[in-house]
């Protein structure tokens, strides 16, 4: 009974000096200094053992990070996942004017293979979108781009917009997350010929699959020129 009344006690130490931590540095100045364990373990009268427990909690929580051979201090806010952007506001952030030349678009009826990412059913209408997109004048990549029709009506009327995704945000329908994957390989003879390239040129190949909310909007494969363009990406730890 004694040792579970001490396991208590002990308990409640841990909860009392991370909330007193809690309060002194929520809204805090980032960078800023945390309370010393030496601190806390004379103002709570505790084992130094209970105030790691309870600093380490905030740690875990993103409130405190530890930085070796400093000390203990305010976080920095974690940076997400970087948003979801299009090649034009991609070349615009690298200072680069994005161009597009279209290369096909038409009507088609969905493939097995479309279907199934796009979650719709076979033979059901597609906006079939090719182009060969340039940056500063200079072929950059190839995107082929399957979009589900019936979420953009009239969609290859009244000519093709400059930028996809541009024209889906005036629709309500911005995508809000994808799933994007990337591959190296070598380009194909039509490839190299868009992207004036030697035949046996490497190029980075990204499949993504785009949605708003959980409403699958675009299905595409893009072929970079490796020697172009360098794939950057943000990465970090979320909420």
């Amino acid at each position: 009974m004694g040792e579970v009344l001490a396991t208590e006690r002990r308990g409640l130490k841990h909860v009392q000096v991370r909330e007193y931590v809690r309060a002194l540095v929520d809204g805090g100045v980032p960078g800023s200094p945390a309370p010393s364990e030496r601190e806390l373990v004379h103002l709570f009268g505790v084992a130094r053992m209970t105030v790691r427990q309870a600093m380490d909690a905030l740690v875990v929580e993103g409130l405190l990070e530890r930085i070796p051979g400093r000390g203990t201090f305010v976080a920095r806010p974690r940076r997400t996942s970087s948003a979801v952007s299009s090649f034009t506001e991609e070349m615009t952030r690298r200072g680069l004017l994005a161009e597009s030349v279209t290369l096909l678009a038409r009507r088609e009826q969905a493939g097995p293979g479309v279907a199934r990412a796009l979650c719709i059913s076979e033979g059901d209408a597609v906006v079939h979108w090719k182009r060969l997109r340039r940056a500063d004048g200079m072929p950059m990549c190839i995107e082929d781009a399957y979009l589900n029709e019936v979420l953009l009506p009239g969609f290859l009327q009244g000519g093709m917009p400059t930028s996809l995704y541009a024209e889906l945000t005036s629709r309500g329908l911005r995508p809000t997350w994808a799933e994007d994957a990337v591959t190296a390989d070598i380009v194909t003879a039509e490839e190299a010929g868009h992207l004036e390239v030697e035949p046996g040129s490497p190029v980075l190949r990204q499949q993504r699959r785009a949605f708003s909310d959980e409403k699958v909007l675009e299905v595409s494969r893009s072929a970079y020129r490796a020697d172009r363009f360098t794939l950057r990406l943000q990465l970090g730890v979320g909420d």
